[in-house]
């Protein structure tokens, strides 16, 4: 489903794998945006964001197969995962290569609709894109199935279609507030959004909609300090601690005098 990365053209810059870990210091930059298939953004309204805003990597819903000519105008490096049976999906676009293919995870189905997610493995943390049901008990179940296939630092960005929290243990809703969406141009709602575990958001923003009826954001991720210690790693010591002090005291007793 993943659409085959091009090798690099002559003229551009020699393009190095994206590794977070080179650059602890810099937040990563990432943009989110539903395009509106056929009549919202295009292609050249794709490449106006790139530059205007220079993402490390940029993350797109409702994109068509000619989306994919962003290459052509820009460079870079683009995966792409259609939704079974329809024109548009998910897409992925970085200006340097991917340090790992971005995987394609298949999510509970609605009634019309099969949904997709892509993961992206950055070594340092995950990234899933997702354009989630319109269904509120539904889109939460897709979240649980997503973040099950995270790592311990990880960020689900893009449509969530979700009115209300969340409600994923372990993530904090780290993205900007603002609407991003406007229901038949009269109620703004908040559809695109970030959660994050073990990551801190270092700004966010709303950008203007342009020609889409959703608003791109704009979140700058860096590792959180107490990602270092997974939470799962802190509970795992606890637990042996606990049973230590257990089998000592149980010891205690044993060698007590006979009651």
């Amino acid at each position: 489903m993943n659409s085959v990365t091009p090798p690099a053209r002559s003229g551009l810059a020699a393009a190095l794998p994206i590794r977070p870990a080179d650059r602890p210091h810099a937040p990563f930059k990432i943009v989110s945006w539903n395009l509106l298939r056929r009549t919202g953004a295009a292609v050249d309204d794709v490449v106006a964001l790139v530059e205007q805003e220079k993402p490390d990597l940029l993350l797109m819903q409702e994109a068509t197969r000619g989306i994919g000519f962003l290459r052509d105008r820009i460079g870079g490096h683009y995966a792409w995962a259609p939704l079974p049976g329809r024109i548009h999906g998910l897409a992925m676009w970085s200006p340097k290569p991917f340090p790992n293919a971005p995987r394609v995870i298949t999510l509970p189905a609605g009634a019309l609709v099969h949904r997709v997610c892509q993961v992206l493995d950055l070594g340092e943390f995950g990234i899933a894109n997702v354009h989630l049901s319109h269904g509120q008990m539904l889109n939460r179940r897709q979240l649980r199935r997503i973040v099950g296939e995270l790592p311990q630092r990880a960020a689900v960005l893009g449509d969530y279609n979700i009115v209300g929290p969340a409600m994923i243990p372990g993530f904090r809703d780290v993205g900007p507030r603002r609407p991003t969406h406007a229901m038949v141009e009269v109620l703004p709602l908040r559809l695109d959004r970030c959660l994050a575990r073990g990551l801190i958001c270092h700004a966010h923003a709303v950008l203007p909609r342009g020609p889409s009826d959703h608003r791109p954001i704009v979140v700058h991720l860096g590792p959180a300090p107490e990602a270092h210690a997974p939470a799962r790693f802190k509970g795992m010591a606890a637990a042996v601690a606990r049973l230590r002090r257990a089998n000592g005291s149980a010891m205690r007793v044993r060698r007590g005098p006979p009651g």
